[in-house]
């Protein structure tokens, strides 16, 4: 699982002090080499698992109490609805994207070779979705398809809104479509919930919403933030 790179990345965020890491083992294996584990604290399910049994009971998910960007790295305590960051093997400074291609952001899709946060915050707008709907919000099949159903919903970016997206690798002429409204493909979220999404989902990588301002929308008023 990238355990050295995993482990770097721990110590470097200091993630610790959320409890989400309880410690690391050395141990040795039946070849006597040394081995290293990282120990969790243990929670039932992942997020991946409680939205595809939720598909199938019709089961509708608690929005406000449930917040890396891939719902099968999210590990999940079903009795307190708590979410905890599970796999972070391939992650790197300023190198945060998503693996799962219905995840991952536009600049990405189209050749970026710099990007930084913002990439992430895409795939929680993503997942964020999924979570209403218990369906992919841009269900791709490739790099192309994915790019196509991002534009359809958000419409075909341009240097008006997006700059510099034109000089981008792989940016093509692509057909041209307007945006539509997020309620036509999200329609049980409310006003707050539409406008953190739109939010979260912007074409400019520097007009998404960071995750701490996230944290403060009114979407999440009624959440008791204690313990985050």
């Amino acid at each position: 699982m990238g355990t050295i790179s995993e482990l770097e990345f721990w110590v470097d965020v200091d993630l610790r002090q959320k409890s989400m890491l309880l410690g690391l083992k050395q141990c040795l294996n039946k070849e006597g080499k040394t081995v290293l584990y990282l120990v969790f604290e243990y929670m039932d399910t992942d997020l991946k698992k409680y939205i595809r049994s939720s598909r199938q009971t019709g089961q509708t998910l608690p929005l406000k109490t449930v917040k890396r960007f891939e719902p099968h790295n999210l590990l999940m305590d079903r009795k307190t609805m708590m979410l905890k960051i599970a796999d972070l093997g391939l992650s790197r400074a300023l190198q945060f994207h998503s693996r799962s291609i219905h995840m991952r952001a536009p600049e990405i899709l189209l050749g970026a070779t710099k990007y930084s946060i913002p990439v992430d915050m895409w795939s929680v707008g993503c997942i964020f979705a999924e979570l209403v709907t218990t369906q992919a919000l841009f269900p791709g099949d490739s790099e192309l398809q994915q790019l196509l159903h991002i534009f359809r919903l958000l419409g075909t970016p341009n240097e008006e809104v997006w700059p510099g997206v034109s000089k981008l690798a792989n940016w093509h002429e692509f057909p041209q479509w307007k945006p539509r409204e997020l309620s036509c493909v999200v329609p049980h979220l409310d006003a707050d919930g539409l406008d953190l999404l739109s939010k979260m989902l912007q074409y400019e990588p520097s007009n998404r919403i960071s995750a701490k301002k996230a944290m403060d929308h009114p979407f999440f008023d009624g959440l008791d933030k204690a313990s985050l």
